[in-house]
Formats: C-alpha cells, structure tokens, sequence
C-alpha cells in the first residue's frame, strides 16, 4: 500500500492539477478529498460521513453572518453608496495630482466597510471611478492598476467574509478578528496613497490634477458620505458596543442598507430581486467550498499528513519566524492559481497545527515559546497575516482575479499595462506584511484595548 504521506501529497498535486485545468475548487476537493477517504478507510465511511457532513457544517450558527454580509454587500452595489463614496472622496483629494486615483483608494476602502468582498469592491468601483480617471487622462496602467488594487481592500477591512471563514477554521472570535483588521486595513490605504504620489511625483503625466470643486460641492458631497459612515457606525458599533453579535449586526446592516436604498430610490424591486439571486449563488458556492474543504480535512487527518508536516518542521531546527514567513510565502504562490476563499479553506487546516506546534502547543493563554505570545494571539496575528497575503494573489499573475475584472471594464487598456499598474502596490503590500510581522502589535493592540 502507497506511503500515507506520499498519497497525502499526491493527492495535493491531484488537487492543484484539477485547479489549474480550470475544475471549480469546491468539486476538485470533493473529487480528491472523497476518493482519498475510499482509498484509506473505504466507501462506506465517505457515505456514513456524507449524511451527517452537509448538516453539521452548515448549521453552524456563526457561519449564518455569511449570507447577511453577502446580501449586505449586494444591496450596497445597487444603491448608489458607491458614487457617493468616490464623490466626497474624490471632492477631497481630486485637487491633487493623483488625486482623482487617491479618491479611488479611500472609496474602494469605504465601499469595502459595507461589501466584504474584494472582487464585488472592484467592479462595483470600477464602474464609478475608471470614467472619471479616463476624463481626466490617467494613464492607463495607473488608472486600472489603483482599482485593481484598491479591490483588496475589500477582503480585510471588516465586515470580511474571508475573516469571518479563517475566524471559524480556527475556532477564533469572529469579534475579536474585526478589530485586529482595523489597523492593518487603514495602513494598506494610507501605503496606496502613498504609492500613487510616489508614482506621479516620478511620472507626472500620468495621473493629473483634477478640477477643484466649489465650496458648495465639497459640502453637498461631504454629506453624501454620511450614510455609509453612519451604517458602518452602527453595524459595527453595535457589536463592540455589546448590543448584538455578528449575525444580527449584520440583519441589520442589510436592513440599513435597503432603506437607504428605498429612500433614495436607487433600489428598485427588480435589483432587489437580483441582490437576492446574487446572495444565494454566491453563498451556494461557499457553501460547497466549505464541504469541500472538511472532506479534504478528513482524509489529510486520517493520512496523518499536517501532523507529519508538524512533526517535519519541529525537527528541522528552523526558527519559527523563518517558518512562518516560507508559510506566507507559500500563500502568495497559491494565490496565483486560486481564489482567497479557496486558499483560506484548503491551507489554513495545514498550516495552523504547524504554528500551533511551533509555539509550544495547545495551551490557551500560556505564552509560546516560538513567537513569544499566546495561542489566542497567534491566531489573531497569523489570521491577518494570511489575509495581508492571500490579497496579493488578487493582483498576482497569471490569475490576479482582480485584474481580471477591472481588464473586462477597461477594454481599452491592455491587461499587460494593469499588471504593469499594480506592481507598485504590490511593493507597498509587501511593506505592510513586513511591518505586521516586525510588529504585532499594530495587529494585537487594538482587540487588546476592546477586549
């Protein structure tokens, strides 16, 4: 009988082979993880487990904030939230040379407080933001690069589906998450900004000054902003606050949302009716992954491969910080070839036991001896590193799912030139994972302060 680590990494290789021959994720880890269970246990143990699997993962009260943020999001796209995002920011900042794509930043950051999905924030912004940019002569690769990569925003700013599944995998408080994603989510906006005027300064052609707005706009468009800032307030507000947890934040986000909608009478019943078609096939397929993933999970436990990967790693005399970084390393080459929420579920169950081991084991509030802090906070400060870097894969050739969309938007661009634009943001993304690990308190400090 094959080695049960050779079949574990033959099964891997299986996997991202049916991955990279454009299989759905979700039906390639039910393929290789229910085959894998046959082969080591039989099939009468994949059946027994597939009667009880579906409803054990799903019914998952945590898990039913899904679905909310996801509606909350879809609604939020057909309300008209995101011309009023870009049009305060950009009355604030499109004075400057590279304002108008600054302005497409701080939106895409705004937009991202109410969707909590990366791609969602870069269609629904590059929609709004690439006319303007075109009216005043951004250059291409600026222009669709700054959207491009202000769509990652969206996958770490809370409230973030991502979050919420890493939250589950590792049993962590989905609370507690939020707030660690706070300050790493503002230094990514502050590092765009950055980028951009560091890029015009040595090219100023490429993004020119916009029109100064009168006195009246500026205002007019200041208050446009406030409903966003008043639905982020009290969705998130109100669960610091201690007045509900997420899944009913996250009710009544949507029914925040949908009033805003109703009396601006941007949302008709026709996008209503879409927003729900587009919450359930969105949430359908999550759902999959997630079966998927467990089934994956169950026949890596019974091969005992991440127990191996563990046992590997402890003995191969590496410092933990050197493993935790070829881990993130690992993350961003997967992220070439699959999608964020994909790669969360299916490395997550792998690397997490490695890092546990790695800092001493599973004792709860001890301190580790491999990163000097809890398992609690590890959790905590691995989630947001994770997240940090599965966003590069979304601006990573050859897939780069982010560029994609924004390519399909700006036809006029050649999709080289926005792999050309985001590579600079790709650098400050790459500042900001080196800061989060010199320092773990801009991830650690804030849950500390709320907790």
């Amino acid at each position: 009988m094959t080695d049960p680590v050779t079949l574990g990494l033959l099964a891997l290789a299986i996997l991202v082979g049916l991955i990279a021959i454009r299989m759905p994720i979700a039906y390639a880890m039910i393929l290789v993880g229910g085959v894998g269970v046959m082969l080591v246990n039989g099939p009468a143990l994949v059946l027994s487990q597939l009667k009880t699997l579906a409803y054990g993962q799903f019914a998952i009260y945590d898990l039913s904030v899904v679905p909310m943020f996801v509606l909350m999001g879809a609604l939020a796209s057909k309300t008209g939230l995101s011309q009023a995002l870009f049009r305060a920011a950009n009355s604030w900042l499109g004075w400057m040379r590279g304002g108008t794509a600054m302005a497409a930043i701080a939106a895409c950051a705004g937009f991202g407080a109410v969707c909590g999905s990366s791609l969602a924030t870069a269609s629904t912004m590059g929609k709004v933001a690439l006319p303007e940019l075109r009216r005043y002569r951004y250059s291409g690769a600026l222009a669709t690069g700054s959207l491009a990569a202000g769509g990652v925003l969206g996958i770490l700013i809370p409230p973030s589906v991502v979050l919420i599944i890493y939250a589950i995998l590792v049993e962590a408080n989905i609370v507690t998450m939020f707030a660690a994603a706070m300050i790493p989510g503002a230094l990514a906006v502050i590092l765009f900004i950055l980028t951009i005027a560091i890029y015009v300064l040595i090219r100023p052609e490429a993004g020119p000054r916009g029109t100064p707005e009168t006195r009246a706009e500026f205002i007019a468009a200041t208050i446009g902003m406030l409903p966003v800032l008043v639905i982020f307030g009290i969705v998130l507000g109100g669960i610091y606050a201690g007045f509900y947890n997420p899944t009913p934040a996250a009710a009544v986000g949507v029914a925040l949302v949908w009033l805003y909608g109703l009396l601006r009478r941007s949302l008709s019943i026709a996008g209503t009716i879409e927003a729900f078609k587009e919450t359930a096939s969105t949430t359908g397929m999550i759902y999959l992954i997630l079966l998927g993933a467990e089934l994956m999970k169950i026949f890596m436990s019974r091969i005992g491969l991440p127990q191996q990967a563990a046992a590997w790693i402890g003995s191969s005399g590496m410092e933990p910080m050197t493993v935790l970084i070829l881990l993130l390393l690992a993350l961003i080459l997967l992220g070439c070839l699959m999608d964020s929420l994909s790669m969360i579920l299916l490395v997550i169950p792998f690397f997490w036991p490695v890092l546990v081991e790695l800092n001493g084991g599973l004792f709860q509030g001890a301190e580790g001896a491999g990163f000097g802090m809890s398992t609690d906070d590890l959790k905590i400060w691995f989630g947001i590193l994770a997240l940090v870097v599965v966003e590069l894969g979304l601006i990573t050739p050859p897939v780069g799912m982010n560029v994609f969309v924004i390519s399909a938007m700006a036809k006029d661009t050649p999709m080289i030139e926005t792999f050309k634009g985001v590579m600079p943001f790709f650098g400050a993304e790459l500042v900001r994972v080196g800061l989060l690990l010199a320092f773990p308190a801009l991830t650690l400090w804030l849950p500390s302060v709320l907790s």
